[in-house]
């Protein structure tokens, strides 16, 4: 198999990715996330489904971006990647942790995830693998903690009495 892109291209790649991923965390403008897609990309989410094209796919991240746990998520950092020049790809391991709940207490999952690049600083495809349950759980601990320091808001609350009872305490 030919090279197509260079380590040092996919390594600048990513490193872009992360920089606006971290200003979107900041701003919430999840425009800007998703216009680092080719129009043709896909994003293969394990719990929410497969989405072709750029527009699918901000319509998917900006729904769940803004609302709970998405909404309370303070930042996407990579703890660690590689890049494969061969097959155009970036393997990273993403840390998802929470907003602080009152306390300086920290809230995280991570997920891996496999970004395929497509050249002129886009993407042409994202999978994200992760555990939901794993995930869930995280989120109700959040919500738990939140709601004995007072600080539990409408949204999160709304997930705890609905989706996130799944996750109580056994």
């Amino acid at each position: 198999m030919t090279t197509r892109f260079s380590t040092q291209e996919l390594g600048e790649a990513f490193a872009q990715f992360q920089t606006t991923t971290a200003g979107v965390a900041i701003s919430g403008d999840w425009d800007r996330w998703a216009d680092q897609f080719t129009v043709d990309a896909d994003y293969i989410e394990h719990a929410y489904g497969r989405f072709s094209g750029r527009e699918e796919i901000r319509a998917w991240v900006k729904k769940t971006m803004h609302a709970f746990p998405g909404s309370h998520m303070a930042e996407y950092p990579a703890l660690w990647h590689v890049a494969d020049p061969t097959t155009g790809r970036v393997i990273c391991e993403i840390d998802n942790p929470m907003r602080d709940p009152g306390d300086g207490s920290v809230f995280t999952a991570t997920n891996i995830t496999i970004l395929t690049y497509a050249g002129d600083g886009l993407w042409s495809c994202e999978e994200d693998v992760y555990n939901p349950m794993e995930f869930g759980a995280m989120a109700r601990r959040w919500c738990d903690r939140a709601a004995e320091l007072g600080t539990l808001d409408d949204a999160a609350r709304k997930w705890m009495e609905t989706t996130g009872a799944m996750f109580g305490r056994r």
